[in-house]
C-alpha cells in the first residue's frame, strides 16, 4: 500500500471516530486495511520488545510495519485535529444528514463486502446473521451495572477498545452499556491518573489480546469471520439511522444530556416525536452520495477488497 493512500484511511478512521456510534474499525474493514491493521498491532510483541533491548530500532521498525502504523497515525490525528471541529457542528446543527450520509456509504461498503466471503453456506450464513444481532442489540440494549473499583475499570477499558476495533461497534457505546461511561468521562476531565492509567493499561492488554484473536479467525477462517464482520456492518445501519426516538439520556462532557440509547423509527413519528424537520429529502440525497462514493471507488480502484500483507 502506498503511504498516501493509508495515510488517507486513517483520516477517514479519524473522521468516523469523531462521529458517535461510529467505529474506527468500521472504516478500516471497508477500505480493506483490517486484516494489516490487525497483524501490525499484533506484532508489538515479545520479538519487538527483544529487538528494541538490543537497540535495533530497525527491526523493531520493520517487526511492528512502522511505516504503516506512522502513516495511519498521522491520518488519524489530522482528521482529530482538522476536522473534530467541522463534524461536530454537523453532527450538532445537521445530525441526520450527516448519519444519512453514513448510512449510504456503510451500506454499500456491506453489500460490496458480501462478495468476499468464497462459499455461503449454513456457516457463512448464520455468521452474518449473528452480526446483525449483536451489532443492533449493541445499541438497543439499557445499561446495566459493572464491577466497582478498579478491576471494573481495567476490564471496561479491555472490553471497550475490543468493541472499538470491530467493525459496526462503536466502543464509547460499550462503556455506556456497562455503566462506566459517566466513571470515565469524570477521570478525564478530572486528570485523575490512576484512573487512566488503569483503564489504560487494560485496553491495552484488550487490543493485544483481540486483535491476536481476530487475527488468527482470519488466518483460519477467513469466510466465516468475514461474514460475521460484514454483518456487524449491516447491523450498525441500525446504529446510523437518520432518524430514532431517545430511549436513555446521559451527561456528556460538557455536562448537557445527550441520548444513550435510541430507537430507529420512521420519518413521521421522529417529526411529531420532536418537532424537528426530518429532512428526508436531504437525508436520501446524502445517503445516495455514500452509497455512490463507495461505489465509484470500487470502479476507479477495482473490486473492493480486504487487503492482506
Amino acid at each position: 500500500m502506498r503511504l498516501l493512500g493509508i495515510y488517507a484511511k486513517g483520516m477517514a478512521m479519524g473522521a468516523a471516530d469523531i462521529v458517535p456510534g461510529v467505529s474506527g474499525g468500521t472504516v478500516a474493514f471497508i477500505t480493506g486495511i483490517y486484516p494489516t491493521l490487525l497483524r501490525s498491532i499484533a506484532s508489538f510483541d515479545i520479538q519487538a520488545l527483544k529487538l528494541l533491548l538490543r537497540g535495533d530500532i530497525a527491526g523493531v521498525w520493520n517487526h511492528v510495519n512502522g511505516r504503516f502504523i506512522v502513516a495511519l497515525l498521522a491520518g488519524i490525528a489530522t482528521s482529530l485535529l482538522t476536522l473534530a471541529r467541522a463534524i461536530s457542528w454537523l453532527l450538532h446543527n445537521y445530525p441526520q444528514p450527516l448519519w444519512g450520509f453514513f448510512f449510504g456509504l456503510i451500506g454499500a461498503s456491506a453489500l460490496l463486502l458480501l462478495r468476499q466471503v468464497p462459499h455461503w453456506q449454513w456457516r457463512q450464513i448464520s455468521a452474518l446473521l449473528l452480526g446483525v444481532v449483536v451489532a443492533v442489540a449493541v445499541g438497543l440494549l439499557p445499561r446495566a451495572g459493572f464491577i466497582e473499583g478498579y478491576t471494573g475499570v481495567f476490564l471496561a477499558g479491555f472490553i471497550a477498545i475490543c468493541a472499538m476495533i470491530l467493525p459496526g461497534i462503536s466502543g464509547s457505546f460499550i462503556l455506556v452499556l456497562l455503566g462506566m461511561y459517566s466513571t470515565i468521562l469524570a477521570a478525564l476531565k478530572g486528570f485523575d491518573i490512576p484512573v487512566l492509567v488503569v483503564f489504560t493499561f487494560g485496553a491495552a492488554a484488550g487490543l493485544m489480546t483481540f486483535s491476536r484473536i481476530l487475527q488468527w479467525l482470519m488466518d483460519h477462517y477467513f469466510g466465516v469471520t468475514v461474514a460475521l464482520l460484514t454483518g456487524f456492518l449491516f447491523g450498525s445501519l441500525s446504529i446510523v439511522w437518520p432518524w430514532k426516538r431517545v430511549l436513555e439520556w446521559i451527561a456528556g462532557s460538557d455536562g448537557e444530556l445527550k441520548p444513550a440509547r435510541q430507537w430507529p423509527v420512521l420519518p413521521d413519528e421522529f417529526l411529531a416525536r420532536t418537532g424537528e424537520d426530518p429532512m428526508v429529502a436531504v437525508c436520501v440525497v446524502l445517503a445516495f452520495v455514500g452509497f455512490l462514493l463507495i461505489w465509484l471507488i470500487d470502479r476507479r480502484w477495482g473490486r473492493l477488497q480486504i487487503e492482506s500483507t
